[in-house]
């Protein structure tokens, strides 16, 4: 009965370990898991034991999985394997059928999941959520919820961002705005891409009441893996203005956006900031500045505490504007 029950306790480990990814390093080490993805030259690993390693590729020799996983040598194509096997160092063999194929780590620019319908498909994004009630000689209550999501597949990347922000003081409303943003990029080279978007943003209070933004540039992608991400697009801009006091203005604008997170301590905080700075062309406006600076503290996987600072500023023109707010909330990522 006891070498039954041992028997049976080897079977089941065997099973188990079979089932596990394996990720061997070139300085020897052996590593178990699930490969979750692969981009940016990080390999991400999810562990019993450690959590989801993020591994540097060149410091891999080879790796074996079992699951169906898609592998791209390149920004458009990409080749599904039903499963990988380990081979000679700096090498993987795809098994596909009766014809196993072995290619070199070196060639591979991602390796993820295969999607139902776009097989590519990588969406990422966070909502983040503030609220804030003081009681005292002013009371003040304020709301601040923002949206900001990616996806990409293939040499197409899709950038939206969206925020609402609402302050009473003593029952008085002193902050009523809202702005959505939609980009789209297209990847010219691994780093370099071009970018279209429009923006729209309405405040109720301030005497900028709407803008409104259509623009195009080109951008460069300075890194975007797993520990984060930072991207720079210079853009050719044409915006118009309506006041409060029912007049417009419209002119062409030149400026630099810049979007920019990245994890520190073991990934359990985020640091980012994202914005845009612009010059107009005619005498409309000095300059003109949206930004926000945060971090992130991550309580789960998906939960997160934020803190965040934004700023929007209109320098020089008719109706001014210069608003800055605080939030201090809760968000959920994904």
């Amino acid at each position: 009965m006891f070498s039954r029950s041992l028997l049976c306790l080897a079977l089941t480990l065997a099973a188990t370990s079979a089932v596990a990814d394996t990720v061997w390093l070139k300085n020897g080490d052996r590593l178990t898991g699930k490969i979750k993805f692969y981009d940016g030259g990080k390999l991400v690993l999810a562990t019993d034991y450690g959590g989801a390693i993020a591994l540097s590729w060149d410091k891999i020799a080879t790796l074996e999985s079992d699951q169906e996983l898609l592998i791209k040598e390149n920004a458009v194509v990409g080749e599904r394997a039903k499963s990988l096997r380990p081979a000679e160092p700096g090498k993987v063999t795809l098994v596909n059928g009766d014809a196993p194929k072995t290619i070199e780590l070196a060639s591979i620019q991602q390796m993820l999941k295969p999607k139902p319908l776009i097989e590519d498909f990588v969406w990422k994004g966070n909502i983040d959520a503030g609220l804030d009630y003081k009681r005292a000689e002013s009371d003040t209550d304020d709301y601040d919820v923002s949206m900001k999501t990616k996806a990409r597949h293939g040499l197409w990347r899709h950038n939206g961002e969206a925020d609402y922000a609402r302050e009473f003081q003593n029952d008085v409303v002193t902050t009523d705005n809202w702005g959505a943003e939609y980009a789209l990029d297209r990847f010219l080279t691994e780093h370099w891409f071009w970018q279209g978007r429009m923006e729209y943003k309405r405040d109720r209070i301030e005497e900028v009441r709407r803008q409104r933004t259509v623009g195009s540039g080109p951008g460069y992608q300075f890194w975007d893996n797993e520990l984060g991400a930072f991207s720079v697009a210079g853009l050719l801009n044409r915006t118009d203005y309506e006041y409060d006091t029912g007049e417009r203005d419209n002119f062409y604008a030149v400026s630099m956006k810049w979007d920019y997170n990245r994890y520190l301590i073991g990934k359990s905080v985020e640091l980012f900031s994202d914005g845009e700075v612009g010059k107009p062309l005619n005498n409309v406006a000095e300059y003109t500045l949206d930004a926000a600076l945060g971090l992130r503290y991550k309580l789960t996987d998906w939960a997160s505490l934020n803190m965040k600072a934004e700023k929007d500023l209109v320098s020089g023109s008719q109706g001014e504007l210069d608003e800055t707010r605080y939030s201090l909330g809760f968000g959920i990522g994904w």
